[in-house]
């Protein structure tokens, strides 16, 4: 049997091939898929794009994909509709990127599992169910600590000439963007919110100034203060994130989390790899 596993945020989606017995077969890299904003056409055409999952396109059995936007029935379907038309012989199942980062992180307890990446957002799974407490609100009203949230904050101050002038300098010669340009990216261009979010690599290279230490703390506190505290019992279990974000600015999340009373149990750049192992414990020995 081979099985055809996905972790898909806002950005870029990680594929991973398996036997049911989780021997890897293969893994493959697409841009990540949202039906908030793309189409089931959109995702036959990106996916037939690829030579890697066209080569396996008649031979895979079980396809599951877990990805940003795809939290309710109606808009799982036009992932899974783009998804079927590409893998005719396979069982397809669509899920939200929170169900992955939770199985990906699933370590026998209960825990609050937190994703921090292009976006953000967060649930608690007991072993059965995942469960969210609150919505993300996407980038324009939600999406505390993530990506876009920081890229909103720096963009901001650029424009509003409140960085310190090191930081804007730097970041005037690597761009070249001027407030036509960036409002013109932002209102009336695709994909707002991955074009705010590609900015953190460039806060990584100043994350030690205390001006970025002082986004970061108060990014990540806001975002633990919406998306953790919801969760009753929170700070008697470990908090989980996955996502770029965590990833790469742990030590100030950890920092934020400890401020806050949090146990920090694991920090993943991508699920995919834990996706894998869950599927093959949990689900396709039962299935």
């Amino acid at each position: 049997m081979k099985i055809l596993i996905a972790d898909s945020g806002s950005t870029k989606c990680d594929w991973l091939a398996i036997t049911e017995h989780g021997q890897e077969l293969g893994e493959f890299h697409t841009m990540g898929f949202n039906p908030y904003f793309h189409d089931a056409d959109l995702v036959e055409r990106e996916m037939r794009n690829n030579s890697q999952a066209m080569a396996m396109a008649d031979s895979v059995d079980r396809v599951y994909f877990y990805g940003a936007g795809s939290s309710s029935p109606e808009l799982c379907a036009v992932i899974a509709e783009g998804l079927r038309r590409v893998f005719p012989g396979a069982l397809v199942h669509v899920g939200h990127d929170l169900d992955g980062a939770a199985y990906s992180t699933y370590t026998g307890e209960p825990a609050v599992t937190c994703i921090l990446g292009t976006g953000s957002n967060s649930c608690m799974f007991d072993g059965e169910v995942v469960r969210e407490e609150v919505p993300a609100l996407a980038y324009i009203l939600g999406d505390e600590g993530s990506g876009s949230w920081f890229g909103k904050k720096l963009l901001a101050s650029f424009l509003y000439h409140k960085l310190p002038q090191a930081i804007h300098d730097d970041f005037a010669e690597q761009y070249g963007l001027d407030k036509l340009s960036i409002t013109k990216r932002v209102y009336q261009e695709p994909n707002a919110n991955v074009f705010l979010a590609s900015f953190m690599t460039f806060l990584g290279r100043h994350k030690t100034d205390p001006f970025v230490l002082e986004w970061l703390d108060e990014g990540f506190k806001a975002f633990l203060d919406v998306h953790v505290a919801c969760f009753e019992g929170a700070q008697d279990m470990p908090v989980h994130f996955v996502g770029s974000v965590a990833y790469h600015f742990q030590e100030a999340l950890k920092k934020a989390c400890a401020d806050r009373g949090y146990r920090v149990g694991n920090i993943i750049k991508k699920p995919i790899d834990g996706l894998a192992q869950y599927h093959v414990q949990f689900i396709l020995q039962t299935t």
